[in-house]
This record gives structure tokens, sequence and C-alpha cells, in this order.
């Protein structure tokens, strides 16, 4: 029988991977309830249309990375690449702009891009997302900034905050003709990805990661030297803040962010050890309109649970495993301490092979337990248990009355 595989770049998260994991998952959703988000479970699948209209035709992920298929009545639908598009959808279908004055969500779930895997990268990637609808006030624009750096030092994950504003609609179009003049003077540095985008979304050159690319765009002008005054009023106030906050960041002036719909501020967190992007996000103050809803700004940035996961060191100490092992017609009284120590909220295992005291050890051990329950006939006969802690040797009998007023 042939031996099956896991599809390339989608992979089983167990273990101690999956023990970072939710580490990471826990700590960003205890942090957003303190700020009060509310949860959003949104779909794995949407309208292509969700994605293009939003996503923007000419980004590499919808024009390469998506997973695309018809279903039977021959509607296009995709897998989603990207958490935002599907809140906005939800946002305005839902009609969640009536309940209050704005909105705060966050959701969790798997991604899905048919980019290149490599380390902590993978075609299917799990997020969570986190975006404010309703609101200008570059104060939300901190107050997300200062979260991102609460959960980076809350992981203990050393990260460089980096800041820019792509500016408006009003303010855009002039700079984006002073770019594109700039590039068609150094358009024989540029690699063939960048000569295309040149024409059809010059911004996105400033973000190409090819080294020839990088020289030639160093003396590109700067988005802040175009700003409108509404655009620079908000992105001074914006420093301001994170300034008052005690944030450390950086500005960095061809950070534009990969998706069309951005506006104002974007922002980043850029892993000090590996290079990477580990958490990013930004305002998209007109998305909500183009997709059909009430004129809406908005805020929003996503945490990559497996590339954070890769930088966590240090996990916080697990409950102390306890593993019960009966021997001899003890079964049901075994059960009884079972249940009293889940009761208490141990973590248990139970030994379902039969073998001697020396076997039944060997596998505690394997099983790393932290303490074993011997119960034997003269435990049961006495309503006692015995308890040995794996680590010093040491073991006590004790009374399943001590037991039931939690002595351990």
């Amino acid at each position: 029988m042939a031996e099956f595989q896991s599809v390339r770049g989608f992979h089983d998260i167990f273990g101690q991977e999956l023990k970072k994991f939710r580490y990471v998952s826990d700590t960003v959703r205890s942090l957003l309830k303190l700020y009060n988000f509310e949860e959003i479970i949104l779909p794995v699948v949407e309208y292509l249309e969700v994605f293009q209209r939003s996503i923007g035709e000419v980004t590499d992920i919808v024009q390469k990375e998506m997973f695309v298929f018809q279903d039977r009545k021959g509607r296009w639908l995709a897998l989603r690449p990207e958490g935002t598009a599907g809140a906005v959808r939800a946002y305005i279908q839902n009609r969640l702009y009536a309940l209050k004055p704005y909105v705060k969500l966050f959701y969790e779930g798997p991604m899905f891009r048919y980019e290149r895997p490599q380390a902590g990268r993978y075609r299917q990637f799990h997020q969570i997302g986190a975006e404010v609808f309703g609101t200008l006030d570059p104060q939300v624009d901190a107050q997300m900034i200062e979260m991102v750096h609460t959960i980076l030092t809350k992981l203990g994950i050393s990260a460089t905050i980096e800041i820019n504003s792509i500016g408006c609609r009003v303010c855009r179009p002039s700079y984006k003709k002073a770019l594109s003049d700039y590039l068609e003077d150094v358009v024989g540095h540029l690699c063939d990805v960048c000569l295309d985008r040149k024409d059809k979304n010059p911004l996105r050159v400033l973000d190409c990661k090819v080294e020839t690319c990088k020289e030639a765009v160093k003396q590109a002008p700067k988005m802040v030297d175009y700003l409108c005054q509404e655009c620079a009023t908000h992105y001074e106030t914006l420093k301001s803040y994170l300034d008052m906050l005690s944030i450390p960041y950086r500005e960095n002036h061809h950070l534009v962010r990969g998706l069309d719909y951005y506006t104002k501020t974007v922002f980043e967190a850029v892993s000090d050890e590996l290079g990477i992007t580990i958490i990013a996000g930004g305002r998209y103050d007109y998305l909500v309109e183009e997709m059909g809803g009430p004129p809406t700004p908005a805020i929003g940035f996503a945490v990559g649970i497996e590339r954070i996961s890769m930088l966590v060191k240090d996990l916080p100490q697990e409950e102390p495993l306890y593993m019960v092992i009966p021997f001899g017609d003890t079964l049901d009284y075994a059960f009884e301490v079972i249940k009293k120590l889940r009761d208490m909220g141990k973590r248990v295992e139970t030994s379902y092979k039969k073998a001697n005291l020396k076997k039944q050890l060997e596998l505690a051990n394997k099983l790393k337990a932290d303490y074993v329950v011997l119960i034997g006939e003269d435990e049961k006969r006495q309503n006692t248990i015995t308890i040995k802690n794996m680590h010093t040797g040491m073991q006590e009998s004790i009374s399943f009355l001590e037991l039931a007023h939690e002595r351990l």
C-alpha cells in the first residue's frame, strides 16, 4: 500500500510546535479581549470577487497566489488568502455598522496562498486578525501598534516596529507619478517582476527584496514628502501618540504593504532574529465603501501564528502530570481517584497495560509523568492512595479524604 503524504505546503501541527502555536494564539486572544475586541468566525471560502475587489486585481496574491475553483453552478470561489476582505464583507452584509458607533472584531483561522513553502511560511497558514471599523482618530492607529508591541513583549520576541504613511486618494496620485518617473530612470536595474510592477503598481517596487531593486530605489521619492495636509497631520499625530505611549518604532519610507486597499498608516513588526515580517497591518479607509457599504474608515492588523511560534523560546510551565496505576481488582476505586483529580483541575493519565511496578514506572517515565498514583488492594481497602514524585523518588500515602480536601 502506498504511503500517503500531506499536500506540499500543508503540514501537521503537533507536539512542541503545537504547544508554541497555542501559546501564541492564547496570548494574542487574551490581549484582544482586554482591548474589548469581539470575536467573529468567518468562512474559509468566499466568492472570488470579494478578494479581487478588496485586494486588487494587479496584486501578486490575486494574480498568482490564490486557490481558486468553480462550484457546480459555475461560480468562482476562492480559499481566503487573508482575513480583512472577509471581515469587511461580514461587516457590510450583517449591517454591523448599525449596531455601534464603531466596531472592533477579531478572527482566527487558516489562510491559503500558493506560495513557495519555506520555514514559517506554508500554503496553509494561520492568522489572528484584528479590525476596527468606524473611526479616523489616529489614537486608534497608535493603540493598534501598542497592541503589537505588547504582544511581542508578552511573548519575549525581539522585533522592530516599522511605520509609514502611504497617503490617500488626494495625495497618492502625485506621488505615484513622481515614483513612476523615477523608476523609468533606473529601469535597467529592476528585476522582471518589478518591470511589470512599475506600470501597474509602482509602490510595490519599493517592497521588492531583490538586491538590485533595493539598491535602485534607495534614492526614490518618499511618500511623506507628498502627503496632503490631512495625511501629514494624521501621521505626525500618530507619532506623537506613540511617543506618549513609549512605543519604540522606526520610520521606513519604503514600507508600502502588498495589498491595494491600504491608506495612510501602515506598519509591520520585523523579527530582529530572522528579518521576516511577523505582524503587519494598516489603515484602509475606503475599502468598506468600495465593497458596497457606507463610507467607513477602518484599520487592522494580522498576526502570523506559525512565524511567531518559530521565535518563541520559553513556554509557560505545564501543569504537572499525574499517572494513575491500578494493580489487581482496583479499577473501580481508581476511577473514583481519577475523577477526583480531574475535578481538582489536575492533568491525569491512566495506565492501560497490565505489568509489574518496574514496567509501570518505566511507562510513566516515557509519558513524562511528574507523579504516579499507585493504587493496589491495600490502598483500596484503606481508602488511601500512594503518590510517588518521579523527580525526587519520594513517595507518601494519603487518605482519599485528604485528597478530597485538595491537599495536592
